[in-house]
């Protein structure tokens, strides 16, 4: 019999299964007939208990909500799923080609699809299923049943990420901000079918969760950038706004799902992992040591923006009369957030054109990325009606300074917002405090708080040694910080008297000097006081960049008791420039968030508002990076060799040669070479080579020896210097045992030369420079130029009447650098920065060039340097006419330029010419090693030092940056001999007092050398105060076995360290005193 087609639109019922038992159907028939009597049970007993049939609807009326909004949530699991599987699909209906649907790799042109990631994703996520599945029952398990004897018989019965990954929807790099660092914005989207499924058998207890659906952007930072592997020091994460999360529970956990206590659950949620994961809370990945990870958690701010919420026009009414058939009124207010940063206005009664004329401060922490989010709403007794929102960009207040512009409200019909936005840098001086607070007394604002003159940034590390509580059992310590009526609290650390907190706060500060910061330290419970503190903030206006990073003493605790804090104070500055000429317009229309012709607001080239209004007034100076000119120069004297290894060995290595050393020098990507020298082990090359440099973490330059041949070169030798070292020290005059190889060592001189602004050195040094020569011909600079290329203006249009994609080229004396290539404007902006070795600024000359992507000119600019020695501060910013365009083209930029000073040249007058200023003799303030023969030789006898004195070079400073006492051991020279065969030399130490001895160091041995290289640094973490109350206590010795009748001890030095400069440092060679019997 032929089988009957289903008609269109149905499916044909499918026959019962052959494999189908009549038990198994039996009991699926009683399972439904019981669910169809529990779900009428309660009626039943309700009527037989005689109960308020409310009860019954009012349970009703929570299971269908239940039931609705699981129903809700399962089909927004799988929308997102469909979405995130048939992207390509979805993209190319004309039915779905709207912004917000889209990905953003289609919407915004430089932010990229990363396909390829999404396949890593997909082919690993089985394998990170079964890494969490591991980590959640044998750690996380397990340590949930040891925190409560309630949950002693938890268990995870169920884990599973499912097939779906997630997917990263698009990925935008921002490289031009910072050079030392790579941001990279990540689109985050994950529609999982992820199931956990936790039990607690003791209360029979079952709950999980079936499906996750998280949408968010997600900034990554790889910071610093170093010249070393990993080659990032750290990796850094957020989200810059909170993410949209959606989970669909299970279990006993379906009760989340009621309406009321969905919405709780779910900002419960984010609430956790805001606390860790959004601004200003980030997630910090160090990837090497000594590394300084509290500035990368908790970094200062970009800025402070100053928002004035003015007004706004042709609001919707809302509340109407009679259902609708005549308008009302609105009482409008505003909802103003940045981050987590929300503050509310105060509510207009009866008004369609309210006026605020209110003020609020903001701290902005990440720029590109945060956004201004303005909310209208109609006040109601009920529920508030939304009045419309606006978003703003906060970059492009930090470009424009003062933003004053009318903003179209998206989402309603119509009304408009008038808004006025200032960026507030943050100065590291007081210079200008007085002003700025003058400044602020002169604005009125409805608000009860007045403008902040300074942001004060607390990082409260850790505390010593706090008070026990009674019985003898360790706090739980918290910290209350307060500033007049603003206080903020710490993490609580339990049981220990030695918390870490490593937390950051940020206080707005109206006049640094006449307020106070106080610490309160206390148990948990908030009775017992563990010490106080208290700091005059007008004390930090004392210290260098008004900064204190240090222990302090508490008050009204133990004797040792302290606490660690950095505190930092900025000075809220908004530039004099930064004012708008003419207020902005009113709006001629609104429309619902679009500009002219259409546009959305937030893309209209016609300003932030989408509106028309006069061309602001160009900026008169240019706002480069904080870390702008902030680069230093490195220079490395190659003087000589001795004792290197023959290679050129003839008859088989029966007859020793000679060889042909050079030297390779890598620092940060830049490799210098040597000259060789022709069959010398002791070469002496004389040579000269400067490098700007980046102060990064964990830098090093590398020094290798080779030995030139015809076909391969031969290895004579490494070692490797860390450039912290150098900068600590500033100049280092020694010699360097080279690694890998027998015998060898090198002789360099290296300096970290100080910049300074004063141009009568620059005579001087010019005067000492012209005195030296070198092998390689290198004339040693004499200053670093700095060049800003922000903006330009008013530049020609193309042949063809287009607007110009405009790229600009820097040279300076042979050296040459090219900013990027704008898009199409005859306005474009760059915001790069240079830098430039200069020999001798008085004669060279800055040449920029502007082009159309490397073709037609677009005007050009010569600049002789001469001028910059003109300009105070030797600094030059404005703006500069081109030449050989029109006559409004011009291009401003900043030119600064930095002396290099040197320790080696040092002005000294003959007595008589004490009143002639311009006499002078140049002559060397360090007078090199190398110069001594003595030390020279390298090969010295016992009776040749039997005259001179034996003596120990050693450094040491003081670093407050990282609170450390270095001490280095560079080496020693004319050591008494012990044996026929010299010594066998070693040098140790200890820092007294030091009773159990835990500041004892030693170096390594040289065997058989009166004249031994060291070059060991060692560490000790004292405060300042420790250090200058210890007494250095060195010997050097010889090394003998247990049995040798030889002298052990070679002589001794005792040191107060209170006698030395420990913040400036001091490197020199100090006598031994000779054993006595």
């Amino acid at each position: 019999m032929p089988v009957a087609k289903a008609e269109p639109g149905t499916v044909a019922a499918a026959p019962a299964s052959p494999e189908q038992l009549p038990g198994e159907r039996a009991a699926s028939v009683l399972w439904s007939f019981g669910k169809c009597l529990a779900a009428l049970l309660p009626v039943y007993l309700a009527g037989y208990y005689g109960f308020n049939i409310s009860l019954v609807l009012f349970g009703l009326m929570i299971y269908m909500g239940w039931k609705h909004g699981r129903l809700e949530k399962k089909l927004r699991l799988k929308s997102a799923m469909y979405l995130l599987e048939n992207e390509r699909e979805f993209i190319t209906q004309k039915v779905f080609r709207t912004k917000m649907d889209l990905s953003p790799w289609v919407n915004f042109p430089d932010v990229e699809k990363v396909e390829w990631l999404n396949k890593i994703l997909q082919q690993a996520w089985p394998f990170i299923g079964q890494f969490l599945e591991k980590l959640l029952v044998e750690t996380i398990a397990p340590a949930i049943r040891a925190s409560s004897t309630h949950l002693q018989t938890l268990n995870f019965t169920k884990v599973n990420l499912g097939e779906k990954a997630l997917r990263v929807t698009g990925v935008k790099a921002h490289t031009e901000h910072d050079k030392r660092q790579v941001m990279l914005d990540l689109q985050l989207s994950y529609a999982g079918d992820v199931e956990v499924n936790v039990e607690i058998k003791k209360y029979l207890c079952k709950a999980g969760v079936k499906g996750i659906q998280l949408h968010g952007k997600l900034r990554v930072i790889l910071e610093p950038l170093i010249g070393d592997m990993p080659l990032v020091g750290a990796i850094t994460m957020f989200f810059i706004r909170r993410p949209k999360l959606d989970i669909n529970w299970t279990g006993l956990t379906n009760l989340l799902d009621i309406p009321g206590l969905n919405a709780m659950s779910d900002t419960m949620i984010m609430d956790a992992i805001a606390s860790h994961l959004v601004l200003p809370n980030r997630l910090t990945v160090p990837l090497v040591a000594d590394l300084h990870v509290a500035q990368l958690r908790s970094p200062l701010p970009r800025g402070v923006v100053r928002i004035h919420l003015l007004e706004a026009e042709d609001l919707t009414a809302k509340d109407t009369v009679i259902k609708g058939l005549i308008d009302g009124k609105s009482d409008p207010y505003a909802v103003l957030r940045v981050g987590t940063q929300i503050f509310t206005s105060h509510h207009v009664d009866s008004n369609l054109n309210p006026q605020w004329r209110e003020m609020y401060e903001v701290i902005v922490h990440e720029v590109p990325g945060q956004e201004l989010e303005v909310e209208v709403f109609d006040k109601d007794p009920d529920q508030d009606d939304f009045l419309g929102r606006v978003k703003v960009d906060l970059d492009i207040v930090k470009k424009a300074r003062v933003v004053d512009d009318w903003f179209n409200l998206r989402d309603v019909p119509s009304g408009s917002l008038h808004l006025r936005l200032e960026w507030l840098s943050l100065l590291s001086s007081a210079d200008r405090l007085s002003e700025v607070i003058q400044k602020n007394q002169d604005l009125t604002s409805k608000t009860a708080d007045p403008p902040s003159a300074a942001i004060l940034a607390v990082y409260l590390d850790q505390a010593h040694d706090l008070p026990m509580r009674k019985g003898n059992k360790d706090p739980s310590p918290i910290v209350q910080i307060s500033i007049q009526d603003t206080t903020k609290e710490s993490k609580t650390c339990y049981g220990t008297n030695g918390p870490v907190w490593e937390d950051a706060f940020t206080f707005f500060i109206h006049d640094p000097q006449k307020q106070d910061i106080d610490f309160q330290v206390k148990d948990d419970d908030h009775t017992l006081s563990l010490g106080s503190l208290s700091i005059p903030l007008s004390r930090i206006l004392a210290t260098p960049e008004l900064t204190m990073d240090q222990w302090f003493q508490l008050e009204n605790s133990g004797s040792a008791s302290r606490i660690y804090i950095k505190i930092v104070l900025r000075v809220l500055w908004l530039h004099d420039d930064a004012t708008p000429a003419t207020p902005s317009p009113r709006p001629s229309s609104s429309g619902s968030g679009m500009g002219q012709g259409g546009i959305p607001a937030e893309l209209n080239p016609m300003g932030p508002g989408g509106l028309a209004k006069p061309q602001p007034t160009r900026p008169q100076n240019t706002t480069p990076d904080p870390e702008f000119a902030t680069e230093g120069v490195l220079r490395i004297h190659l003087v000589e060799a001795q004792n290197l290894i023959a290679k050129d060995n003839f008859m088989g290595g029966m007859v020793k040669g000679k060889s042909d050393p050079y030297v390779k020098i890598r620092v940060a990507g830049i490799t210098f070479r040597s000259h060789t020298i022709k069959e010398n082990l002791n070469p002496i090359w004389n040579e000269l080579y400067e490098v700007i440099l980046t102060q990064l973490p964990g830098q090093e330059i590398q020094f290798e020896l080779f030995d030139k041949d015809i076909d391969q070169d031969d290895f004579l030798g490494r070692f490797k210097l860390n450039l912290r070292d150098i900068i600590s020290a500033q100049f280092i005059d020694t010699w360097y045992t080279l690694n890998d190889v027998k015998s060898g060592r090198v002789h360099l001189m290296l300096e970290w030369l100080p910049r300074v602004s004063d141009l009568p050195r620059l005579e001087q040094i010019l005067q000492y420079q012209s005195q030296q020569s070198y092998q390689n011909k290198v004339v040693p600079s004499t200053a670093v130029l700095f060049v800003y290329v922000e903006r330009a203006h008013g530049l020609p249009f193309k042949k063809g009447g287009k607007e110009p994609k405009a790229g600009a080229e820097i040279i300076l004396k042979g050296v040459s650098y090219k900013t990027k290539i704008c898009e199409r404007s005859t306005s474009p902006r760059w915001d790069e920065a240079f830098h430039f070795l200069v020999r001798d600024p008085r004669d060279e000359t800055l040449t920029i060039k502007l082009s159309h992507s490397w073709g037609q000119s677009l005007g050009s600019l010569t600049l002789p340097l001469r001028e910059v020695l003109l300009e105070p501060g030797l600094v030059l910013d404005r703006w500069l006419s081109l030449d050989g365009v029109l006559p409004e083209s011009q291009i401003l930029l900043r030119a600064t330029l930095k002396i290099l000073d040197t320790q080696l040249a040092v002005c000294r007058r003959d007595p008589g010419d004490a009143g002639n200023e311009g006499s002078g003799e140049f002559i060397p303030r360090w007078v090199p090693s190398h110069l001594d023969l003595r030390h020279r030789s390298g090969f010295s006898m016992a009776s040749d030092n039997s005259n001179s004195t034996s003596q120990v070079k050693l450094t040491i400073v003081y670093s407050t940056e990282e609170s450390r006492l270095f001490i280095t051991i560079h080496s020693c020279r004319a050591l008494a001999a012990c044996s026929k065969d010299g010594a066998d030399p070693y040098v140790s130490f200890i820092l007294l007092p030091d009773k159990r001895a835990t500041t004892k160091r030693r170096t390594a041995t040289k065997k058989r050398d009166l004249n031994p290289e060291f070059n060991e640094r060692f560490d000790f973490d004292f405060t300042l105060e420790e250090s200058i109350q210890r007494r250095l206590d060195l010997s050097v010795k010889n090394s003998v076995s247990f049995m040798s009748r030889e002298r052990e001890l070679i002589g001794k030095l005792q040191l107060d360290l209170d006698q030395i400069d420990l913040k400036a440092g001091v490197t020199q060679w100090y006598d031994l005193v000779a054993e006595t019997n």
